[in-house]
């Protein structure tokens, strides 16, 4: 065997303990995957005494990261801090000295993954920050990497799945759902990133970029969260045979010039494969010109699982140090614009509550036909002298929508728009 590969690990929290466990515990294992033992340098901590799920010797503990991960005997520095900073500055400094850096920071990933890449004088795995342990980042840039993707649909956020499952299959109003799932450790205490799809926005923007080989960041994915998602917005969906998820979809336009990445709540058939994923799981459609539709499935959070993907990367690198070699790099040679989210063309679900009278139907109608909005299909329901219309549409762009929004909102018949959803997934088997 070659000589030990040491690994210097900066976080040692829900996932860096689990990390720093499955590297004493299956270290043999690990030595003989890679072709030389795997040796723990040093750990970096914020508070020295604080109690952790994992026995270390004290003398790997330090407060000093810099000083670790700059460290001339250190070739692997593994960051499972998260947050821009220190971070960036950790990771930074460690690439100067020729580390290669495997890293689950999907927040600094999105937001500033091209400084990273440029200062990369080694690898730069990032497979955790993405879907748990779902094996995704490498299949889109290697295993795929003689393809053209399409399009890229999934849930990406435990969180949010687990919320609006409970939504849908009890019943349950959306803060209801929520405090169950704070309660259980699904939700932090605040669950401001999930719930409002800062979490998901910023893997989107990772899976974008390597799935369409251009640069893309958080700032250039439409977000909207779960928060307005209500109990009848999900009655409704199942009245429809539909359930409700938080999407995260990547698309190349129909010309292929440009790209659309947004977050947001959407409808889709319970018939999709998608509608099955319950609880805090996660699945990913991935859509290709010649593989086709590929789904990938899995736990995508907690420690464990997380740190599963950890060391598999952590095996890469160390594999790719020893022979001399690295893996693949950044891919934006297509460089394809975002494209606003106005020009996005999909269906909606429309809510209204109205007056309960004549010619109502007809005058929303109206408002519809003149922003050039098919409907395909009309629900009314009488509650005295309001009733409540719901209206699915053809497929349509959601500038034109969003003008039929606003122009049904000064229409005095209208008491009010209830709801806006979009509707996904009909295409799909």
């Amino acid at each position: 065997m070659s000589k030990p590969v040491k690994v210097a690990l900066l976080g040692c929290g829900v996932v860096g303990s689990q990390v720093a466990r499955l590297l004493q515990e299956q270290a043999d294992d690990l030595a003989a995957r890679v072709g030389a033992p795997l040796e723990l340098a040093g750990v970096a901590v914020r508070k020295m005494s604080r109690k952790r799920d994992v026995e270390l010797d004290p003398a790997l503990l330090t407060t000093d990261a810099h000083a670790l991960v700059t460290r001339p005997d250190v070739d692997v520095v593994v960051e499972v801090i998260g947050g821009i900073e220190p971070a960036r500055g950790l990771i930074l400094a460690a690439m100067a000295e020729g580390k290669s850096i495997v890293s689950a920071n999907k927040a600094l990933l999105a937001e500033d993954g091209a400084t990273l890449h440029a200062a990369n004088k080694a690898d730069l795995y990032f497979e955790a920050a993405v879907a748990g342990a779902i094996p995704l980042i490498r299949p889109l840039r290697e295993s795929l990497a003689g393809d053209r993707v399409h399009r890229v649909l999934g849930i990406v956020n435990g969180t949010t799945n687990y919320i609006l499952d409970k939504m849908d299959s009890t019943g349950a109003s959306f803060t209801d759902a929520l405090e169950e799932a704070q309660s259980l450790g699904y939700a932090e205490a605040d669950p401001t990133a999930d719930i409002e799809g800062f979490d998901a926005a910023a893997k989107a923007a990772i899976l974008a970029g390597i799935a369409f080989h251009s640069r893309v960041t958080a700032a250039d994915v439409h977000r909207e969260g779960i928060t307005e998602v209500s109990a009848s917005d999900v009655a409704s969906a199942k009245a429809m045979g539909y359930v409700i998820k938080l999407l995260a979809i990547c698309a190349r336009s129909d010309d292929g010039r440009t790209i659309g990445v947004r977050v947001h709540p959407a409808m889709i058939p319970r018939t999709h494969p998608l509608a099955g994923v319950r609880e805090a799981y996660n699945a990913v459609f991935v859509e290709a010109e010649s593989a086709g539709r590929l789904m990938f499935y899995g736990a995508g959070a907690g420690g464990a699982p997380t740190a599963s993907a950890v060391l598999g990367d952590i095996v890469a690198v160390a594999r790719n140090r020893i022979a001399g070699t690295r893996g693949p790099s950044e891919s934006v040679y297509a460089s394809l614009s975002v494209h606003p989210m106005g020009e996005t063309v999909t269906r909606y679900h429309v809510s209204l509550d109205v007056a309960d009278k004549p010619g109502v139907l007809a005058t929303v109608a109206e408002m519809f036909s003149r922003h050039d909005v098919s409907i395909q299909t009309v629900r009314q329901e009488g509650r005295g002298d309001d009733a409540q219309l719901v209206l699915v549409t053809h497929r349509a762009s959601d500038a034109a929508l969003s003008s039929t929004v606003e122009g049904l909102r000064e229409l005095d018949i209208v008491r009010a728009v209830a709801s806006v959803m979009r509707v996904e997934g009909d295409e799909a088997p």
